[in-house]
C-alpha cells in the first residue's frame, strides 16, 4: 500500500504561500491606515500653498505664500497665539506642580484610602467637560472670573489635574526609595528630597505629563469659547472661527496656513523634550555601591 507521506510536500508548499498572502494583506491594511492619516496632512501642506485651495487634494498650480501673509497679522495670529501660550503655558505649569505634590504622598505612603482615591481620580477623567460647564459658568460669574485669562487657565488646570496625578504617581513609583532614604540620612527634608532627588530623576515623566497636558489644553475649544467673551482675549483655538464665513463659505487656503502655524508650538515643545523622553529611567545603578 502506498504511504500517505506524498501529501506532505504539497502542504509544505502551500504553507509559505498562505503566510505570504497574509503578510501582503497585513501590509495592504497598514498602507491604507497610513494613507488615511497622511491624506489630511498632505492636504494641509498643499492647500497652504494654493491660493485657490478647495477640499480636494491637489498640487497647487502656482505655489504661493499669500495664505501665510494673509494670516500673519496681530488680529488673526499673533494676539490669539500669545493668548494661547499664556493660558496653556500657565495652566500646564500649575498642573505639573500640583500633580507632583499630590502624587508624592500617594506614591510614598501606604493608606487604605489610596486605591479608592486613585480610582475616584481616574473616574473623574471620564466626565465630559460639557456636563459641568453650566455650573462652572455660573460660578465664574459670581466670583468675577468670567472673561479672564487666569480664570480660564485655572479651570483648564483643574480639568487636566486628575489624569496628570495618575500619570505622575506611576512615574514616581519608578524612583527607588533607597535614594530618598539616603537623602534623609544626610539631613534633607521631604521638600528638599522631592525637589532635588525625585523630580530630577523622573525628568522623562515630567516631560510626558507636561506635553500631554499642554496638548490637551492647546486644542481645547469649548472651555475658552464659553469663559472668554472679549475678542482680544480669545486663544488661537477659538479664533479659528474667523476662517468660517457665512453660508458655508470657508477660506481653505488661509485655514490650512493658520493650522500649520497653530500646530508649530506643540511640535517645537515635543522636539525640545524628546531627548529627555528618549533617555528613559536609568536608575538601575543609582542604588548600587
Amino acid at each position: 500500500m502506498p504511504l500517505p507521506h506524498r501529501r506532505f510536500p504539497r502542504a509544505a508548499r502551500r504553507a509559505p504561500r498562505r503566510g505570504r498572502r497574509r503578510r501582503l494583506a497585513a501590509d495592504a491594511g497598514l498602507l491604507l491606515v497610513a494613507a488615511a492619516f497622511a491624506t489630511p496632512l498632505v492636504w494641509l501642506v498643499l492647500s497652504s500653498l494654493d491660493a485657490e485651495a478647495t477640499l480636494r487634494v491637489r498640487l497647487p498650480r502656482a505655489p504661493t505664500l499669500t495664505n501665510f501673509s494673509a494670516v500673519l497679522t496681530d488680529e488673526i495670529t499673533f494676539t490669539p497665539m500669545l493668548n494661547s501660550l499664556l493660558i496653556c503655558g500657565g495652566a500646564t505649569a500649575l498642573t505639573v506642580v500640583c500633580a507632583a505634590l499630590a502624587a508624592y504622598p500617594l506614591s510614598r505612603f501606604r493608606s487604605r484610602f489610596a486605591r479608592p482615591y486613585l480610582l475616584t481620580i481616574l473616574f473623574s477623567t471620564c466626565l465630559p467637560v460639557t456636563a459641568v460647564m453650566v455650573p462652572v459658568y455660573g460660578l465664574f460669574v459670581q466670583v468675577n472670573l468670567i472673561d479672564t485669562r487666569y480664570g480660564t487657565a485655572l479651570f483648564l488646570a483643574a480639568a487636566q489635574l486628575p489624569f496628570a496625578i495618575w500619570l505622575m504617581k506611576n512615574f514616581m513609583d519608578g524612583v527607588p526609595r533607597a535614594l530618598e532614604e539616603a537623602a534623609w540620612t544626610d539631613g534633607a527634608s521631604w521638600w528638599q528630597t522631592l525637589l532635588r532627588v525625585i523630580l530630577p530623576l523622573m525628568g522623562p515623566g515630567l516631560g510626558v505629563v507636561a506635553i500631554y497636558t499642554f496638548i490637551m489644553m492647546w486644542g481645547n475649544f469649548f472651555v475658552p469659547f464659553m469663559l472668554l467673551l472679549s475678542p482680544e482675549q480669545l486663544p488661537a483655538s477659538v479664533s479659528i472661527f474667523n476662517f468660517f464665513g457665512n453660508y458655508g463659505a470657508i477660506a481653505f487656503g488661509e485655514l490650512a496656513a493658520f493650522s500649520i502655524l497653530y500646530s508649530t508650538p506643540v511640535v517645537l515643545l515635543y522636539v525640545l523634550i524628546s531627548r529627555r523622553l528618549g533617555g528613559g529611567f536609568a536608575l538601575g545603578g543609582a542604588v548600587k555601591g
